[in-house]
């Protein structure tokens, strides 16, 4: 039995607390802190079971530390903002508590993430005897594990990789973003960036497109973006050569993008406004729907995975992994779309791993680094069963 803390009370964070709450065997107690109550407490009021909810500043260790002290969790889970990845991987030190969280940190006033402050903690995880796992989401998350259960049981080493991530659902608005808006838009409007034997290769944002038959939905436009698994996955798949990944953009959304760009409403530093100054991004976060709300009105799929060409016995082999997700059945489970429920259902299960001590090693980890197996069992448990497919080379 473990006691678990989740930090974050948005669209993710919702699905992560309902699907705790829906292994009781594992979870005895449940935690719910963001920075508003008022979200936590709506969250804890439309569940079967009681959970303890709290506001915390994610940002303020101290407040962090004296949380974790008093709700005494095994693993904490965090799911608020890459900006606060660092802040509470520090207090889970202090406090003596295991870390999970989905994305990796990035400054607020740079563009630009990547694992080199988390990895940096290696040491002194280690040594208090706690764990760090690192982006236990869907992409990061899913498909690092994606990856590594293809190279235990069908390749001898993979050679090249493209991850694929295709949103076809449908939420009916001229323009919204399915997860954070801030980090969504920092995302798709930095450079792109591909692994080539060794070395990294830049594109300019977006640039890069071609069509995808994607199972279960069919041909979409994909774009080249550069995506934080990649950097870990580069350094731990041995005999990696290339290694991409691809996201599918509507028209309509390139198009509002595009406008938004041109007018400056994208950019991340601040700007004189009526005598004060403010970030144009995180204004426009304002003015966005807050992507918790789309769940009632999307429609669609998913369909997110691992494409993968390598040897097996001297021979050439080509599969692929993936899931596909239905915006309407995710909802009807957890009040929630399927780009939550894809992000929330890993967060739980890495925690779970975690806390029952499957996955448990001191030090900070990246997915693929550990056994796959036990994590893709309890994915077809949770909701995100999987297919794997041999391709003709």
């Amino acid at each position: 039995m473990a006691r678990v803390l989740v930090i974050g009370a948005g669209g993710v964070g919702n699905v992560v607390v309902r699907k705790c709450a829906q292994v009781p065997e594992v979870f005895e107690y449940i935690g719910l802190a963001s920075r508003t109550k008022a979200k936590c407490d709506a969250i804890a009021a439309d569940l079967p079971r009681p959970i303890e909810t709290a506001a915390v500043d994610a940002e303020n260790v101290p407040e962090l530390v004296a949380l974790m002290r008093r709700m005494k969790p095994d693993v904490c889970i965090h799911v608020a903002l890459p900006y606060q990845d660092l802040p509470i991987m520090d207090a889970c030190l202090e406090a003596g508590v295991d870390y999970v969280d989905t994305a990796n940190y990035e400054p607020r006033d740079t563009a630009r993430f990547e694992y080199a402050w988390q990895w940096a903690y290696d040491e002194r995880y280690r040594a208090a005897g706690r764990m760090a796992l690192l982006g236990s989401g869907f992409d990061p998350g899913v498909t690092n594990v994606f990856t590594a259960w293809a190279l235990k049981h069908h390749f001898d080493e993979i050679h090249e990789l493209d991850i694929l991530d295709c949103n076809a659902g449908d939420h009916g608005l001229p323009f919204a973003t399915n997860f954070n808006p801030e980090i969504n838009l920092r995302e798709v409007t930095a450079r792109g960036r591909t692994y080539e034997d060794g070395r990294w290769v830049e594109t300019d944002p977006l640039s890069v497109h071609r069509t995808f038959d994607f199972p279960g939905i069919g041909p979409k436009e994909i774009y080249l973006l550069y995506h934080e698994e990649l950097e870990s996955l580069a350094r731990h798949i041995p005999g990696l050569r290339r290694a991409r990944f691809w996201m599918t953009f509507s028209a309509n959304y390139l198009k509002h993008l595009e406008v938004l760009q041109n007018v400056g409403m994208t950019r991340i530093d601040p700007v004189p406004f009526q005598g004060r100054e403010i970030v144009p991004i995180e204004f426009l976060k304002a003015l966005l729907p807050d992507p918790a709300s789309l769940g009632p009105r999307t429609k669609g799929k998913t369909c997110i995975g691992c494409w993968m060409l390598g040897v097996k016995d001297g021979t050439p082999k080509r599969m692929c992994v993936y899931n596909i997700c239905d915006h309407e059945a995710c909802y009807r489970e957890v009040k929630a779309q399927a780009i939550s429920y894809t992000t929330g259902v890993p967060a739980m299960i890495g925690g779970l791993l975690v806390a029952t001590g499957a996955w448990r090693r001191p030090g900070v980890f990246n997915m693929e680094q550990l056994d796959p197996d036990p994590f893709m069992d309890r994915l077809n448990r949770h909701g995100l069963p999987w297919e794997a497919r041999e391709l003709a080379v």
